[in-house]
This record gives structure tokens, C-alpha cells and sequence, in this order.
């Protein structure tokens, strides 16, 4: 009885440890059937999906989207974003600067959620942006603009499992930037980008910044001449006939390198005006010298500042380095003129003394012939029929004429005891004593040319050292007060 209840029992066992064994086999060929699925099958699931919510009839990419949440009424909201990878160049002359940028939207559209198959599908990738509904964006401030197609066109579209669309685009534009010159080259510039949709209005779309970092700049970003201070961001919602348009805009403040603008032009033109002043201390009969000198330097300021006008747009305002290149030409142009009132001076001296001379010859030759007539006049005194009275008053007043003008010391003789520089001395010691020293020092230069020349040497220095102080400080608080 024991022996037959128990293989009784063996059946019942049996049958459970293979049913158990066959559920394990079971489960273990299901998990490799997925797993075979999972890495060689899941491409053409992606293809699936495309096809379901892309295939023909089922998608018109000429539907704008919904609003947020499904809302038939309200407009699409586009979130963008700009990665800013270059600066080439800024142009002052054309007043536009380039800059190569990875642009990007993002925007929902209900009509592209599908299937993630449990996160195995994170996104959807097309390189066509002609499948899908785009915002019809553009640049309002462009010039010039192309797509980057090496190797391949640098474009993607990415399609998230919630109807999340990301467009991304590397381009390279040449916007418009207009400039305000009047502190150049102690300036700052704004240069702007701004982005609007060209047909839908506000009403049907609009652009918004995304949140967070809306604009990225590279690390290494360099500019030859400019610095790169800050970039704002800001809308700038267009109203026309036809409607309110979106817009948004990002202004990039440019500071200029004044380094480079120092070395080419401040310290050549300071250099120039220094070397026109060295024709103050040639001698005033150096006229080959100092003509050269004058013209030369003249000719090269003339030069520079024309060289600093033609990098330069036409404006009709005035710039600060007009102004500096301005009074240093004058300032040169002052030398050459200061040579020519030398040299006037010079002849108008030289035919002084020649009068002079004329003048004291003249007189002793009278006084001579005056003191011989008297002589004559004296001797022969018996053989006029006048009155004695009168005639002892002719000869007196000759006399006295002789006298006068035989005392005055006309020429410098040897024996003199006071020349005509003493005298002058003289003179000068014996003028009131309201007379300052500045008038005593000049009278140490007889000539009219030399005083000037002394003159010029003090006066052309201060005037431009002044010029420099007054220069400066208006610009420089200029430029602080602009930036605050």
C-alpha cells in the first residue's frame, strides 16, 4: 500500500517541473526575441512612426499649429535661440558687420506626437524641412546670407515623442549696423540682429526667447579691433497696414581698441606737429631749411589725414578725429606761416637800419654844410647890406642847428662811450616801473624776426598742450557718460 501511494504521487511532481521548465524556456526565448528586435529592428520602427504621422494624407505641412495646449485660437509660440560663433569683420565704412551663427527654433505641434516605445525612441531626425510646418522667419537687417552645405547641408529638424519640434541651421549673414562716428575712435557701437515673421501676425504666431540662455557666444570669440562688452535682448514688435508682426532682436555693444588707433594716427600726428616746431630754432636766414621743412611736414600731415578719412564713411557730422587731425594741420600749417611773418619781419628790419643809416648820413652832411654857411656867412658879414641885428640872429640860429644836430649820436664810432645798445639799455631802465619782465626779457632780442621766433617757441608748445587737455577730458567723460 505504501509503494503504490507513493508512485501515485511521482505523476503530479513531474508534470509541475515541466510545466515550469517549459515557461522558463518560454520566457527566455520571448526576451531574446525582444532583444533581437530591440537592435536590429528599431530602425525600421523610426521608419513606421515617420510614415504614420508623415505618410501621405495624414500631414499638411501647410497647417500652422495649434496654441499652446491644443488651443485652435490661440498662436503658436516659437522659442528661439542663437549660438554666436563668429565675427569676421566689422566694416566702418559700410557700416555692416558679419557673423556666422547656429540658429535655432522650437515650437510644438500636436500632429507629431507618436509612440517612444518605452524611451527606446528619443527622438526623430529628417534633414527636410520641407516635410514638416516651418515659421516663415527672417533677418529684417540683412544684406547678404548663405547656408553652409560642406560636407553635407548643416541642417536638422528634430521631432520629440510629445510634438516637440527642433530646428537647428548654421548661416552665415552680413547684417546692417548703422553707426554713430562722432566719438571715433573713442566709440562704442550697437549692432543689432533682428528676427521677424514675414506673413503670420501675431494673432497666428509669434516668437518668443527661450528661457534660461537665450543667446551663447563663443569662448574664444576675437575681434581685431573691437571688444565684444555685452549683448541684450529685447523684442521688437513691428506695426504695419497689414497687421502686428513678431519680432525679436539682440543688440551686441562694441567697444573699439583705442591701442591700435593710438599707434597709427594720435602719435604720428603729435610726432609731425613736434618736428614743424623745430623751424623756430634755425637760424632766420636759413631759408631753404626751414621752407622744407615746413611744406614737408604739412604735405605728410595733409597725407595722414586723408588716409585716416578715405577708411571712413562721408558723414556729415563732425568726429573726434577730425578734430584732432584738424588742429594738428593747423598747427603745422601755423609753423610754415610763422616762417613767413619771420622772414617779413627780417627784410622789414634790414630796411629799417638801411633808413636809419640813410638818415644819419643825411644829417651829418647837413649839419656840415649848415656850420659851413654859418662860417661863411660870419666872414663875410661887411659885404651884406643888412641891419647887424638881423643878420647876428641868421647866424646864430644857424649856429644852434649845427649844434643840435652835431650832438646826437648819429654813428658809432670807437671812442663813443655809449653805443647804440647801451642807449637802449638806457632807455629801457630809465621807462616807468610798470614795465613787467616779460618786456625786459624781449628787449634782450634787438630784431623784430627773433622775437618772434622766441615767441613761437613758447607759444605753439602751450597752445597744443592746452589743446590736448581740453581734447581729452571732453571726449573721455563723453565716452563714460555714453556708456552709463
Amino acid at each position: 500500500m505504501a509503494t503504490l501511494a507513493t508512485s501515485s504521487l511521482w505523476p503530479p511532481c513531474g508534470h509541475v517541473g515541466a510545466t515550469l521548465l517549459l515557461l522558463m524556456m518560454l520566457s527566455i526565448f520571448i526576451e531574446i526575441t525582444w532583444c533581437a528586435q530591440g537592435t536590429v529592428n528599431f530602425r525600421e520602427k523610426e521608419k513606421q512612426v515617420l510614415d504614420q504621422i508623415l505618410g501621405p494624407g495624414r500631414y499638411d505641412a501647410r497647417i500652422r499649429p495649434s496654441g499652446i495646449n491644443g488651443t485652435a485660437g490661440e498662436a503658436t509660440l516659437v522659442s528661439v535661440n542663437i549660438y554666436l560663433r563668429s565675427i569676421s569683420k566689422i566694416d566702418d565704412y559700410k557700416m555692416e558687420y558679419s557673423v556666422q551663427l547656429t540658429f535655432r527654433e522650437q515650437w510644438i505641434d500636436e500632429r507629431l506626437k507618436f509612440n517612444d516605445f518605452g524611451g527606446k525612441i528619443k527622438y526623430l531626425t529628417l534633414t527636410d524641412a520641407a516635410r514638416v510646418w516651418m515659421p516663415d522667419l527672417f533677418f529684417a537687417n540683412e544684406k547678404e546670407g548663405h547656408f553652409h552645405n560642406i560636407i553635407m547641408p548643416n541642417v536638422y529638424i528634430r521631432i520629440h515623442p510629445q510634438g516637440s519640434v527642433l530646428y537647428s541651421i548654421r548661416i552665415s549673414l552680413t547684417l546692417a549696423c548703422p553707426m554713430n562716428l562722432k566719438l571715433y575712435p573713442l566709440d562704442r557701437q550697437v549692432c543689432s540682429l533682428r528676427m521677424a515673421s514675414y506673413g503670420w501676425t501675431t494673432d497666428d504666431l509669434e516668437f518668443v526667447w527661450k528661457d534660461g540662455d537665450p543667446v551663447q557666444v563663443v569662448k574664444n570669440l576675437h575681434l581685431p579691433r573691437f571688444t565684444l562688452e555685452k549683448f541684450l535682448t529685447d523684442s521688437c514688435n513691428s506695426k504695419t497696414n497689414t497687421g502686428e508682426y513678431s519680432c525679436l532682436k539682440v543688440d551686441l555693444l562694441f567697444k573699439r581698441e583705442f591701442s591700435y588707433y593710438l599707434i597709427q594716427i594720435y602719435i604720428p600726428c603729435c610726432m609731425l606737429v613736434i618736428v614743424s616746431w623745430v623751424s623756430f630754432w634755425l637760424d632766420q636766414n636759413a631759408i631753404p631749411a626751414r621752407v622744407s621743412l615746413g611744406v614737408t611736414t604739412l604735405l605728410t600731415m595733409a597725407t595722414q589725414t586723408s588716409g585716416i578719412n578715405a577708411s571712413l564713411p562721408p558723414v556729415s557730422y563732425t568726429k573726434a578725429i577730425d578734430v584732432w587731425t584738424g588742429v594738428c594741420l593747423t598747427f603745422v600749417f601755423g609753423a610754415l606761416l610763422e616762417f613767413a611773418l619771420v622772414n617779413y619781419a627780417s627784410r622789414s628790419d634790414m630796411h629799417r637800419e638801411n633808413m636809419k643809416k640813410q638818415r644819419r648820413q643825411y644829417e651829418l652832411e647837413h649839419a656840415a654844410s649848415l656850420e659851413a654857411a654859418a662860417d661863411l656867412l660870419e666872414d663875410g658879414a661887411t659885404t651884406f647890406a643888412m641891419p647887424p641885428t638881423l643878420l647876428e640872429r641868421l647866424l646864430a640860429k644857424l649856429r644852434l642847428k649845427a649844434k643840435i644836430r652835431a650832438s646826437k649820436p648819429l654813428v658809432r664810432r670807437p671812442g663813443d662811450a655809449l653805443t647804440l645798445e647801451k642807449v637802449r639799455q638806457c632807455e629801457i631802465h630809465m621807462q616807468p616801473q610798470r614795465d613787467n619782465c616779460c618786456r625786459t626779457w624781449l628787449a634782450k632780442f634787438p630784431t623784430r624776426s627773433k622775437r618772434i621766433d622766441v615767441i613761437s617757441r613758447i607759444t605753439f608748445p602751450l597752445v597744443f598742450a592746452l589743446f590736448n587737455l581740453v581734447y581729452w577730458s571732453t571726449y573721455l567723460f563723453r565716452e563714460e557718460a555714453e556708456e552709463n
